[in-house]
C-alpha cells in the first residue's frame, strides 16, 4: 500500500508551497470516477474537507434529542438557531448563527463494518480497498482528471498532517493509490503566506485545528482545488469525536471542554473568512465524521461506533443555506427520511469541482 508523506516528504524528497502547485508528469490509469462534464475555465471550484476523524456523536452536535429520555438525549442541551425549528448543541452557538449559510445532512450512514476505517474510505474515495491496491483520495483523482484535460496540476493538500492510527492498520483513502506518487496528497512544510489580520487570524483560535482550517483558506486563495484538514490524527490517548466515555477515547467532557468549541470557532471562522473574500460560492466547506455513534449511552458514559446514523455539514461551493436534507428516528439510531451515503457526499464534492460521474452521485437538493 502507498504511505501517505509524512512531514512534507514523500520518499526523500521535501515539498514547499511552489511544489504543490507544480504541472504534473503522467499518472497511471485506474478505475477513477469518468467524468460527464467539465466546468469551462474560469469557473474553478475548490473544495475544504474537514475530517473530524473518531465521528462526532449527532446528539451531541448537529441533532440533537431533546425531548428523548436522558439516556438517549445526552448531557447537553440544545439551542435554537436562525433556521427557525433547526436546534443544534449548545456547544455549537457559532454554527447557529450561521445556519442560514450552511446546509445539515442528519441522514448520513452506511451499512459496513462499524470501525473509522470503513467511513474514512467510503467518504474519501468513494469505495472500499480491495486486497492489494488502494482507490485514491478524491483530492488525486481531481489533479488527475486536470491534467488528463489540459488544465494546470494543483496537487492535494493534507493539514496539518496524515491520520496516523484509528485502530485497524488497512487504508484510510488519504493516499494516491494506483495514481502513484505524482498525486500523492502532500504536507506542506510550515508555508509562509502574507500576514494575516491578527482580528481574522485570532477568530479561528489557538489551536492546531484553527490554525490548519486557515492554512486550508489560504491554500485555496494560491490555487489549491482539494484541502483535507485532519482535525485529529489519532482516536488513541487524546481528546477525539470518538467519544466512548473513558481512556483511551474521550468523555463528553472533552467535547464540552475543548473538541466542540475548537471545532465551533475554526468552522465559524473558515465561513466568515471565505465569505468576507468572496470566495464562499467558490470554496465548499464539508466538515464531516467517518461513522456516528449509538443511539443509547454506554455503560462508561459515552457512545460506541454506529454506522446506522450521523449527520455532515455543508457550506459554500453553491450550496443552499438555511435547509436540513434527512432526518432521523426520535432515538437517532437510523434515517427516517431520504438517506444519504457517503459516496453520495462524495459525488456532491466532485460535482463541485466539476465532474459528474453515475457512481458517485450528488445530493442535488443541496445545490442553489
Amino acid at each position: 500500500m502507498h504511505e501517505t508523506p509524512r512531514n512534507g516528504l514523500i520518499g526523500d524528497r521535501k515539498f514547499s508551497r511552489r511544489d504543490f502547485l507544480r504541472a504534473s508528469g503522467v499518472g497511471m490509469a485506474t478505475s477513477l470516477p469518468c467524468p460527464r462534464s467539465v466546468r469551462p475555465p474560469g469557473s474553478e471550484r475548490s473544495v475544504i474537507l474537514l475530517l473530524l476523524v473518531g465521528g462526532p456523536s449527532a446528539h451531541e452536535t448537529f441533532d440533537p434529542k431533546p425531548d428523548a429520555t436522558e439516556d438517549v438525549r445526552g448531557p447537553f442541551a440544545s439551542i435554537a438557531t436562525r433556521i427557525p425549528g433547526v436546534r443544534l448543541s449548545e456547544h455549537l452557538p457559532g454554527l447557529a448563527e450561521r445556519m442560514d449559510r450552511v446546509a445539515l445532512i442528519r441522514s448520513v450512514h452506511h451499512d459496513g463494518a462499524p470501525i473509522h476505517e470503513v467511513g474514512l474510505q467510503l467518504l474519501q474515495t468513494g469505495r472500499l480497498a480491495e486486497p492489494g491496491e488502494e482507490p485514491p483520495h478524491f483530492g488525486s483523482v481531481i489533479a488527475h482528471r486536470d491534467q488528463r484535460i489540459g488544465r494546470t496540476v494543483r496537487a492535494p493538500i493534507l493539514l496539518p498532517g496524515p491520520i496516523a492510527s484509528t485502530g485497524v492498520e488497512i487504508a484510510r483513502g488519504q493516499s494516491a493509490g494506483a495514481l502513484g506518487p505524482t498525486f500523492e496528497p502532500i504536507v506542506p512544510e510550515a508555508p509562509t503566506f502574507p500576514t494575516t489580520p491578527r482580528r481574522i487570524s485570532s477568530a479561528y483560535g489557538p489551536t492546531e485545528f484553527g490554525r490548519s482550517c486557515q492554512l486550508a483558506k489560504q491554500f485555496i486563495e494560491q490555487g489549491a482545488r482539494v484541502v483535507t484538514v485532519n482535525m485529529y490524527s489519532t482516536v488513541f490517548g487524546r481528546p477525539s469525536w470518538d467519544v466512548h466515555g473513558g481512556s483511551p477515547f474521550s468523555t463528553f467532557d472533552d467535547y464540552a471542554r475543548q473538541i466542540l468549541p475548537t471545532f465551533d470557532r475554526a468552522f465559524s471562522a473558515l465561513v466568515d473568512d471565505l465569505e468576507r473574500s468572496g470566495r464562499l460560492e467558490s470554496t465548499m466547506v464539508v466538515a464531516a465524521g467517518e461513522i456516528g455513534r449509538t443511539p443509547r449511552i454506554n455503560a462508561t458514559g459515552g457512545r460506541d461506533h454506529w454506522p446506522g446514523a450521523w449527520s455532515v455539514v455543508v457550506a459554500g461551493g453553491g450550496v443552499r443555506g438555511g435547509q436540513v436534507i434527512g432526518a432521523t428516528d426520535p432515538s437517532g439510531g437510523e434515517p427516517i427520511d431520504r438517506p444519504v451515503t457517503l459516496p453520495e457526499i462524495l459525488g456532491t464534492m466532485y460535482h463541485t469541482l466539476g465532474i459528474e460521474d453515475e457512481s458517485h452521485p450528488p445530493i442535488r437538493e443541496l445545490l442553489g
